[in-house]
């Protein structure tokens, strides 16, 4: 059986599902990711991978390999980690996948990384909803209330979503007063990268409505700014559209008729031993994110 590193090149190409990538997140080529592999299988006597011109899948005896690797890592991880906290500081690669919601997030995670400068962050930002045991991630920050039984979580705070537009282009367009009103008026859209959809306007008495799509993104800043400069309606959390919420640039509309509240959470593989490491991320989050 190859080293740790051969496993860990293995796990890399497991979850990248590409030597290109597993060698840039390893700092080596590619052709030395792929000569690790085929040391690691010839080991083995079996295949881990089935490789294509164009996708590189794991075989059944991969998927089975790919858990136990992940125990094995796990435990070496733990047993460093506790060893290295009799000297320092936690440490270590915390790898993360977080919402696109970057206003709110990316404050705390520079505090977080000021705080804790040994703990290497692998964050991946994506509206997808990532299996975070199969696909390897230490923690996720999740929208919405968690459905999954096999992580652990902690409630990090509430949130609300308004429809906003500015003073001049209600001036010029009108305010709208009922849901009903919006399919007159230019009405900017989110769309998920992960399945092409626009996201839905939860309004009371509008469910059927066809609403405009003027303008459609993968954003929420760009959407707040084009709202500021009077280019119609959108739909955003009320962390993203302070700023233009407190200096006059926006206002809120419809209000009586939406239901938008929603949560943050921070979720975990339960189960496991909680490293120092995701212990001080987990709390500097629920401290930091939504200070009282």
């Amino acid at each position: 059986m190859d080293s740790f590193g051969s496993l860990h090149t293995f796990v890399r190409v497991a979850e990248t599902r590409s030597f290109v990538d597993a060698g840039r997140a390893l700092g080596v080529s590619a052709a030395a990711v792929g000569k690790s592999i085929a040391r690691l299988e010839a080991s083995m006597g079996v295949r881990l991978f089935h490789r294509s011109t164009r996708s590189i899948t794991l075989t059944a005896e991969g998927h089975l390999f790919l858990a136990r690797c992940r125990r094995i890592l796990e435990e070496a991880e733990a047993a460093r980690t506790e060893l290295s906290e009799r000297v320092g500081n936690p440490q270590g690669r915390l790898r993360v996948s977080l919402p696109t919601v970057n206003d709110l997030i990316l404050p705390v995670l520079a505090d977080f990384v000021a705080a804790y400068p040994d703990i290497a962050l692998d964050l991946d930002f994506t509206d997808r909803m990532v299996d975070v045991i199969e696909e390897g991630f230490d923690a996720v920050l999740r929208v919405g209330e968690p459905a999954d039984s096999r992580l652990a979580g902690r409630f990090l705070g509430s949130f609300n979503r308004y429809l906003i537009a500015s003073p001049d282009y209600l001036r010029e367009h009108g305010t709208p007063r009922v849901p009903a009103d919006l399919v007159r008026h230019r009405c900017m859209h989110y769309r998920y990268s992960s399945t092409g959809r626009l996201e839905t306007w939860p309004l009371r008495d509008g469910e059927d409505l066809r609403l405009p799509a003027s303008l459609v993104c993968n954003d929420v800043q760009s959407r707040v700014h084009f709202a500021s400069r009077g280019h119609g309606i959108a739909f955003v959390p009320d962390h993203s559209a302070r700023h233009a919420l407190e200096s006059g640039a926006v206002v809120t509309l419809l209000d009586d008729y939406l239901e938008a509240s929603s949560s943050f959470h921070l979720l975990w593989p339960s189960g496991r031993h909680v490293l120092p490491k995701l212990r001080v991320f987990i709390d500097f989050f629920s401290e930091h994110m939504f200070p009282s």
